[in-house]
């Protein structure tokens, strides 16, 4: 099945035989090239277009023809449970920010299958560089529901000290980098930590997930040519999603999506039914195997379609239409698919899957509430941690904010 994923595609093939009409070449800066006597200014849009790698159709059945996955009844539960975890964590939370209770939050209904498909081929040792969707690949890591609901209420048991927004997660003990709200800053910076495991000679390999929206903006550009040329092993995981906020995919780019941008870079790449959690793990685990052998980098794209609002500060049926989200919650969901697929297998029945999604929403309302009740973290927290010893700046700023503090006491009572 690897040798499939990673084949030169029909693009490619007709490029040469194009381009090879006349069988001679001409010595260039970047080595010889094929010559051709026609001035013919090739149409790319007429190319055909990247194949969507597929195992599970939308009825849970394996495609004909394609070897059955070879997965456990255990691992199959476990990645379920995972699904509803984010279901539920997602939803509740949702709603948490609706009723005042936390200042913002951002969904991934929809998006499951990329989240666990993903984390499940991944060794605990590669480093991850998310974007703000990818809150299941630290779940699946071990990141518990308390750990996540006390970040996203910044209260004092938060790892970030109470300094970052909601879903800005981070963990050092599970590799996962936190979370930047720039768009597109991790996408370079995961450039930079696989070209070090690279020069340290490490067993593992960085990913960096951020969407096609993201893929707009410079740094995607840069960071996919550092990695090219400095062969690092690495894997740039594209969720296309079909929107960047309320501008969806026909407005931002003309080309065929993103997989097609790796042949300018010189790179492997697939794209994948990202609502498809099978295809999504062999993808994934073809890709870290490439980048990690070769030590080059592979780009994925993985389609999909983001069912929720952009987030909390989105009302997406203003640039949608309600029977359009229907379609794809109805006939293309990632964990009804799976789902299904379990039924059929007899792992799976509706009296427990009822009472899984029971389970985790009770766990997550549990999580939500104890960290509801705890304090906010100390005040002197804000101004550490950044520089080793604090400058004259940073020291002002402190006195400056005490003084504050201390005139209008009334206003600042609840601080510590």
């Amino acid at each position: 099945m690897r040798k499939v994923l990673f084949s030169a595609p029909r693009v490619l093939a007709r490029r040469l035989s194009t381009a090879t009409a006349t069988g001679s070449t001409i010595t260039t800066a970047i080595g010889p090239l094929p010559v051709t006597h026609s001035a013919n200014i090739v149409n790319t849009l007429d190319w055909p277009k990247w194949p969507v790698f597929r195992v599970m159709e939308p009825s849970g059945k394996i495609v004909e023809g394609v070897p059955e996955p070879q997965i456990s009844e255990e691992e199959a539960l476990k990645m379920y449970q995972m699904m509803v975890r984010i279901q539920n964590l997602d939803d509740i939370f949702y709603n948490a920010q609706r009723q005042g209770r936390i200042s913002f939050y951002m969904q991934a209904n929809g998006e499951e299958a990329i989240h666990i498909g993903s984390a499940a081929a991944l060794s605990p040792n590669d480093m991850v560089f998310a974007q703000y969707r990818e809150q299941g690949v630290l779940l699946w890591r071990g990141f518990t529901l308390q750990q996540t609901a006390d970040q996203c209420f910044s209260n004092e048991s938060d790892r970030g000290k109470g300094r970052q927004m909601p879903v800005h997660y981070g963990s050092r003990a599970l590799n996962y980098q936190t979370i930047s709200s720039p768009l597109a800053t991790q996408i370079p910076q995961a450039v930079g930590a696989a070209y070090a495991k690279k020069l340290l000679k490490e067993d593992s390999i960085s990913i960096c997930y951020f969407g096609e929206g993201a893929a707009s903006e410079g740094d995607f550009h840069a960071a996919l040519n550092f990695a090219s040329t400095l062969d690092v092993p690495m894997v740039f995981f594209c969720r296309n999603n079909g929107y960047a906020i309320s501008t969806p995919v026909a407005d931002q780019f003309r080309g065929d999506g993103i997989a097609s941008r790796a042949a300018g870079y010189g790179m492997h790449a697939i794209r994948v039914d990202g609502n498809d959690l099978f295809a999504v793990k062999a993808a994934t685990e073809a890709a870290r195997k490439l980048a990690l052998e070769k030590s080059v980098p592979v780009l994925i794209e993985a389609m999909s379609y983001r069912q929720g609002h952009h987030s909390t500060s989105d009302d997406s049926t203003r640039y949608r239409s309600s029977e359009e989200i229907k379609m794809w919650q109805d006939e293309q969901d990632p964990v009804d698919r799976f789902r299904k697929y379990m039924e059929s297998k007899g792992w799976w029945n509706a009296e427990q899957d009822a009472a899984l999604r029971d389970k985790e929403r009770s766990a997550v309302l549990h999580a939500m509430e104890t960290a509801e009740q705890k304090a906010k973290p100390a005040l002197p927290l804000m101004f550490v941690d950044v520089y080793n010893e604090k400058p004259h700046h940073i020291v002002k700023q402190e006195q400056e904010l005490l003084e504050h503090i201390s005139k209008y006491p009334d206003q600042y009572a609840d601080h510590h």
